[in-house]
């Protein structure tokens, strides 16, 4: 009886044994006939599509109006509509809008902000920093992301967009 669970502990074990060595690559020729890394690829200048999801959106009294949900394309690729998320509160009652994508205006600089009261929940306070008597360079504020813009415009108030009809996605 334990010759019998031994034989077959030896057998699994070199079954599994064969198929963790099927895994494993024989030839590196596949390898000489790669493309060439992604890094040698310069993308200054381009944003991240997924760092747009999510971008706060404000009117041009800096006052927040929504998200970005979604970035909808055409079939060659261009962004036609942006999906706002607009009303509601935490996410909670808010519903979609569709906009034109070439109404937006991205700005890399933050909103200004006349009080901390009135900043919001998801922005970190702005922090000054303070140079040290060894340090000759002034301080200066940070520098802009350059994968992704700080907010979005869209010239519009919070109550024309919660009439817009709703954006729903067609299945």
């Amino acid at each position: 009886m334990l010759a019998k669970y031994i034989t077959t502990g030896l057998v699994a074990s070199a079954l599994l044994a064969t198929v963790a060595s099927a895994q494993t690559p024989t030839a590196t020729t596949d390898r000489n006939n790669a493309a060439a890394p992604a890094s040698s690829v310069s993308s200054q200048g381009e944003w991240r599509a997924s760092k747009i999801v999510g971008l706060g959106v404000y009117n041009d009294n800096n006052e927040s109006i929504g998200t970005i949900n979604d970035l909808l394309m055409d079939k060659s690729g261009n962004i036609k509509v942006a999906v706002l998320s607009v009303g509601g509160f935490l996410g909670v009652g808010s519903h979609y809008v569709a906009i034109p994508y070439e109404k937006l205006k991205f700005v890399n600089e933050p909103v200004a902000y006349t009080g901390a009261s009135n900043a919001p929940a998801n922005r970190p306070a702005s922090s000054t920093t303070t140079g040290t008597a060894s340090t000759t360079t002034p301080a200066t504020a940070s520098k802009p992301n350059p994968w992704y813009p700080d907010h979005a415009v869209f010239n519009a108030t919070k109550d024309e967009l919660t009439a817009m009809p709703e954006f729903k996605y067609s299945t």
